[in-house]
């Protein structure tokens, strides 16, 4: 069945290669248009567009969950300094240890989590100064 058009209570339709006109009830309400709006950039209160800034850059770099799991161990406390690529952290995901890594040199200024916490995918671990 195919049906080609529909005016009010009125319906044309087609039924195995046989056109029949098919008169209903109740009229049938047409399907809502959805309202479109051009994208427009975001204004401040003076109507001047928004411009996006760079972020303050700052030395500390938190080492950040790359998967949601369980820590096994920490590796580091506070006060502690570190070498780029040093083992920090262990994290159980779906079944295997992943080694969490110091993506850079400094010293660790605080542990976020505790041996056994889960945590989602991209939560604050450590924080590098």
């Amino acid at each position: 069945m195919t049906v080609n058009d529909i005016e009010e209570n009125i319906a044309r339709v087609e039924v195995n290669g046989t056109p029949y006109t098919v008169e209903m009830d109740k009229p049938v309400k047409a399907a809502p248009k959805p309202v479109t709006r051009p994208a427009s950039a975001p204004k401040t209160s003076t109507g001047a567009p928004v411009v996006a800034r760079p972020a303050a850059t700052s030395t500390k770099s938190g080492i950040k969950s790359p998967l949601p799991g369980v820590i096994l161990d920490i590796k580091v406390k506070e006060g502690d300094t570190v070498k780029k690529g040093q083992l920090i952290a262990i994290l159980e995901a779906m079944k295997m240890e992943n080694n969490i890594n110091a993506d850079k040199d400094g010293v660790v200024s605080a542990v976020k989590v505790n041996k056994g916490d889960s945590v989602l995918e991209g939560t604050d671990l450590i924080i590098i100064e």
